[in-house]
Formats: C-alpha cells, structure tokens, sequence
C-alpha cells in the first residue's frame, strides 16, 4: 500500500534495489519542502543509506515542463568536472514504474540557506566562506567546456538574453492584473543593447544560495536545481546573483542580505578575480536580472492576493511582496541608465 503521494513505492524499490547494491529493510519516504515546481523526496533504507529522488509535480503537465531526463544529463555530465553535483543513481523514464518519468541521486549532507533567519544563525566567518564558495564554484561552471562534457547539443547556444527577455515579457502579461510603470520599457531597452555573448557555457539558470547545500564550514557540496539550465551566457547567472545579494528596502529576508555575504560590488570584484571574461558590460546582465525577478515575483504576486495560494501570507505581507515587484523595476531602470552611462564614457 502506498502512503507517499507521488511514489509507487514498491515499483520504485524494485527499480531502485539493483542500482545500489540492493536496498535494506523498510524504505522511508520524507518530501523536501521549499523547491520551486519538481517534487523532491529522500529515500532512506534501514541501513541509513539516502537518496534523493526527483520527479514531475502530481497531475497533467505538459511533457517538456519537467523534463528529468535533461537535469539527470545535466548531473551525470557535470560529475569530475570539478563542479559539485549529487552522485546520478539512475534514471527511469518508464512512465509504468512511477506513473511520471523520475531520477534517483546520492543524498548531500549539509545546510539549504533559504532565507536571512537561516544565514543569520552561522558564524560571520562562515558565511564569508560561503559567499566566496558560492563564486568560485559559479565560475567553475561557467569554465566548463560543454562539448568535452557531451553537453555541447543541450540546447540552442546563442540568442539566450533575447529569448529569456520574450519568455518573461510573455510570462509577465499573463500573470499581472495591475498596470505597472516601466516593465515594457526596460524590456525594450534590454532588447535594443544586447551585448555580444562571451563563448558559450553552462547557464544554470537559477543559481543562488538556497539552491546549494553548504557544508558547516562553507564550502558548496553540491549544486542543486538544474531543470532551468541551458547553453548561453553566462554572465546572467552572475547578475542574479548581484540581484540577491542586494539588502535594499524590501530585500531583507534574502539570505544574502545580511553581513558576511558579498554586496554587489564585492561579488562583481569575486568573480572578476578568477574569471577572464569581461565585465564591463555588468550592468546590462545585472538590469536584466532585477527585471526578470520582478517577472517572477509578480506572478506569485496575483497569485497570493487572488487566494489561490491560500491563506498562507497576510494582507499586509502580500502588499510588501507587491511592492518588491515596483522596487525590483526601478532597479532595473536605474541600473540600465548606469549601463548607458559607461557606454558613452567608454
């Protein structure tokens, strides 16, 4: 008898069993809150062996929303090449097995800092370490060379900005029900100056601090949450991570936010010390990056003060959220006029 929605569970430990040297005891099932779409479980035997296995959300999605055979690639490719990634178990995409294709990895042990309460309760010295592990490992993404790696026909390799700014221009008039200042007109702006890519890497997509797994003394251990990777440029994985690490006015719970993170400028400087790619143009992947997480955020926005998430946040903590969506637009004005400015001065 099953008990853990979304697993079949006698299915998945004969699947598993073979894969790991045989499978002992009862197997305990525990969903991980706190990712974003996919649902995460660990998968633990009476041995006190663990697992993670991933798979799509319950009920119909469409079939390239959650695609587990790409992250599995994604992992399994990026294991010794110096990026820390979960051990790839296996990969079963016999949708008869689990009802939805799945993948199983090691379990990393370590700490997931979601938010500033989190960060807050490791040492200064800790969280230094963090920040500067968090860029180092950054670039030793972006420095991974894609074809070495059989990841060379992951996806297209040029055109990523101008896809990503039509993606969530799209995403964006579909979710808003309010009548925002400036979103069209950053947009076009970041369309018409579109600096030309630097080679082409391994784009993660979302790379931040809660979607690693940080060792007590701050080491990254492993890498998590691939399924928004692509090929592109790469400099928009930095920018996001400037656009994190900002402790503006409405920013505050962002693990980043607090001190012994790097600010903005030092990840700027972080990064510039062990990469070779040209910075100067930042600011545009950095305004970018403020415009499209105010995309985001506004989706969640109209979806909280529709009630369609329940009544999990307050009135008053929906009205900040929807606040951090104008503040997260002016940024990306403000920061797109700093990018024109060097422009011209250069």
């Amino acid at each position: 008898m099953n008990t853990t929605p979304g697993i079949r569970e006698n299915e998945v430990r004969k699947w598993l069993d073979p894969r790991v040297d045989g499978v002992e005891g009862v197997i305990k099932y525990q969903q991980i809150i706190g990712g974003h779409s996919n649902l995460t479980f660990t998968v633990a035997d009476e041995s006190g062996r663990k697992w993670v296995l991933r798979r799509p959300p319950l009920g119909h999605v469409l079939a390239t929303a959650h695609d587990m055979a790409r992250e599995y690639r994604v992992i399994k490719a990026l294991e010794g090449s110096g990026v820390p990634v979960p051990k790839a178990i296996g990969l079963c995409e016999d949708t008869a097995i689990n009802d939805a294709p799945f993948y199983v990895m090691d379990f990393v042990d370590g700490i997931v800092v979601r938010d500033a309460e989190i960060a807050a309760t490791q040492p200064l010295e800790v969280r230094q370490k963090m920040g500067n592990s968090l860029l180092e490992t950054l670039v030793s993404l972006h420095s991974v060379d894609v074809e070495e790696i059989g990841l060379g026909d992951l996806a297209r390799k040029d055109g990523y900005i101008e896809r990503q700014l039509k993606r969530w221009k799209a995403q964006f008039e579909q979710s808003t029900n309010r009548e925002i200042s400036g979103v069209f007109e950053v947009h076009d702006n970041l369309l018409k100056n579109i600096p030309e890519q630097q080679g082409v890497g391994i784009v993660h997509g979302d790379y931040r601090l809660d979607n690693t797994i940080m060792t007590e003394t701050g080491e990254v251990a492993a890498v998590l949450d691939w399924e928004l990777c692509t090929l592109g440029d790469v400099l928009s994985d930095l920018a996001a991570i400037i656009a994190y690490s900002n402790n503006l006015t409405g920013m505050e719970t962002q693990a980043m936010s607090i001190e012994g993170f790097p600010t903005p400028s030092e990840v700027h400087a972080l990064y510039d010390g062990l990469s070779e790619r040209d910075l100067s143009k930042l600011d545009f992947y950095v305004s970018f990056a403020y415009w499209r997480l105010a995309c985001i955020l506004e989706g969640v926005y109209t979806r909280y003060a529709a009630g369609v998430m329940g009544s999990e946040a307050d009135t008053e903590a929906i009205e900040i959220f929807g606040e951090r969506v104008l503040l997260l637009i002016d940024l990306a004005n403000s920061t797109f006029q700093d990018f024109l400015q060097r422009k011209e001065d250069d």
